[in-house]
């Protein structure tokens, strides 16, 4: 369809349109086909992905070795927190691209492992938000006024009224730490019984803690003020152990702890140290750091009320979270949005239509830059700048979309906006992003990429036009008509034009052609395929490089 034109230099206007549906479903298509839900859930999830057409197996109760060899038939999971999706689990996988949690909490998901391989892990957030925030006020109340415990002795018999002396909430301290959407709710709820409300979370800043007034202190400024503390962070190394033995020696003798989140937040062994002691007044546990919990000593101890696990256990929640990871998994194939998203924020912010041709445009620069600098290492700096009031918020997406074009002919692996970071944290890269709103002398938005290769710098700059990625400069020499970052791109340096497309095969090879001013500078053509070597061409010009994007 397109032939060489020799004479006009910007003809990739007219390219533009032909190349914009191919690059963008390139980068952004998702496709699920089959989904396994391999734990109990509403049968509304398996509904509503049914009626957007994906097939759907529930098989739940799967041992570790059946899921490793069911796996490879998916292109999608949905899990609660019995199923374990180990590495083993995703290395068996062949066509999985998605890992969906009906919950909030991701430990039972190897994410290190799905990152590597490009799988998104999602979960849903908000949907148990409510149930866990009334079971965590349902047991403080319960913890306070021995409700277990004189119901068990009534339930024997026994009428023992002295035994279950209390203690009033009103005019308390709760410690919340993690305010996040249960924590908050929590505050509410106990600011209406007359407790004040103090906390921490390293994500929520001071004045929006404030806001539902709550006063933000730093972690070992709480232990001493707090009569109630409760936990409701995720388990990571930062937050494993968060109560132990040196913290509740800093807490005021008769502290009242829980932990309606995850186990191993509050130290076992710690908080049985304390209860025997008289350190900590009384605990509530839904959460063990083993399910069934294997120490009874705890489980027992008359100063402990505990769950099982049963913090989203209510039909509403169950319902909702089942509801929502079926909408977000349909939401995704349909490219609307990436709601949940643990692992994939690039992705997350990269959907909508405005910011697919950035993300086209960040794959090629980087791809642009890789292929001038030969192969990255952990001595590579990236550096992108943003111009432009349009690219103020490209930041939280262009060095994923960077890091994909310039590790694709290094990585064997398939990358994407979910591996290509991983990959590039793990090959010691350094990508950072600064942003201008003022624009660049030729364009009103750009893209401008920096690449230090131990010392070696790499300069190259790009725009878009309509949904066409552009390359714009190469190391300060300017393609006038712009080149589009599609397709297979031939681009090379001094070199004659007839001398080249001579050495190929024929010029129906070529399908269009642009350059910068001067001999001695860049030009770049489009060919219909990729050239298997370089040989025949190489010494027609003194530096060429073919691009794959």
């Amino acid at each position: 369809m397109y032939g060489y034109i020799p004479r006009v230099q910007p003809t990739l206007r007219s390219f533009v349109g032909n190349f914009r549906a191919v690059n963008i479903a390139a980068n952004m298509a998702f496709q699920l086909k089959r989904v396994l839900i391999s734990d109990s859930l509403d049968p509304c999830c398996a509904k509503i992905l049914e009626e957007n057409g994906i097939a759907v197996d529930t098989k739940t109760k799967l041992s570790k070795e059946e899921l490793v060899a069911e796996i490879s038939n998916y292109d999608g999971i949905v899990v609660r927190s019995a199923t374990k999706v180990t590495a083993e689990v995703i290395a068996a996988s062949k066509n999985l691209r998605i890992i969906g949690r009906a919950g909030t909490g991701v430990d039972n998901i190897d994410i290190g492992a799905a990152s590597k391989k490009g799988i998104i892990v999602m979960n849903t957030p908000a949907g148990n938000t409510l149930s866990a925030a009334e079971h965590t006020c349902a047991m403080i109340c319960a913890m306070s006024r021995n409700i277990p415990q004189a119901h068990m002795s009534m339930k024997s018999g026994k009428w023992d009224r002295k035994s279950f002396m209390g203690s009033e909430l009103y005019g308390k301290t709760l410690a919340i730490v993690g305010l996040g959407r249960i924590g908050r709710e929590v505050a509410l709820r106990m600011q209406s019984f007359g407790m004040t409300t103090i906390g921490f979370d390293p994500l929520v800043p001071p004045e929006v803690s404030a806001t539902f007034n709550t006063e933000w202190l730093e972690v070992k400024d709480i232990w001493p003020r707090a009569d109630y503390i409760t936990v409701h962070t995720p388990l990571i190394p930062q937050t494993k152990g968060l109560l132990n033995d040196e913290s509740f020696q800093q807490c005021k003798k008769g502290v009242r702890v829980l932990n309606i989140a995850r186990g191993g937040i509050i130290d076992e062994e710690a908080l049985l140290r304390a209860l025997n002691s008289g350190q900590c007044a009384g605990a509530a546990l839904d959460v063990f750091v083993e399910e069934p919990p294997t120490n009874r000593d705890l489980v027992d101890h008359p100063h402990l009320i505990a769950t099982p696990h049963l913090g989203a256990s209510t039909t509403e929640a169950q319902k909702r979270v089942a509801e929502e990871i079926a909408e977000q998994f349909v939401d995704l194939v349909k490219g609307k949005r990436l709601e949940g998203g643990v692992n994939a924020m690039a992705l997350s912010n990269a959907l909508s239509p405005d910011t697919r041709p950035v993300v086209s445009l960040g794959q090629g620069l980087g791809a642009v830059a890789a292929a001038l600098a030969g192969e990255v290492n952990a001595k590579t700096k990236v550096q992108i700048n943003t111009y432009g009031t349009d690219l103020e918020s490209a930041g939280s997406f262009l060095p994923a979309a960077v890091a994909v074009g310039v590790l694709k002919a290094q990585v064997a692996n398939s990358l994407n906006l979910v591996s290509a970071p991983f990959y590039a944290k793990e090959l010691g890269i350094k990508i950072t992003c600064q942003h201008s709103n003022e624009g660049l002398a030729n364009c009103k938005t750009g893209v401008t990429l920096t690449l230090d290769n131990n010392g070696a710098i790499h300069k190259v700059t790009g725009t878009v036009q309509g949904t066409g990625p552009l390359l714009v400069d190469v190391g300060g020499a300017t393609f006038m008509g712009g080149v589009l970052l599609s397709g297979n791109v031939l681009l090379y340096k001094g070199g004659q034009l007839s001398a080249i497309t001579g050495a190929l095969a024929g010029s129906s090879q070529v399908l269009s052609y642009s350059s910068t001013e001067g001999s001695d500078g860049w030009s770049a053509m489009h060919l219909a395929q990729p050239l298997a070597s370089l040989d025949a061409i190489k010494s027609h010009a003194s530096q060429i490089n073919q691009i794959s994007l």
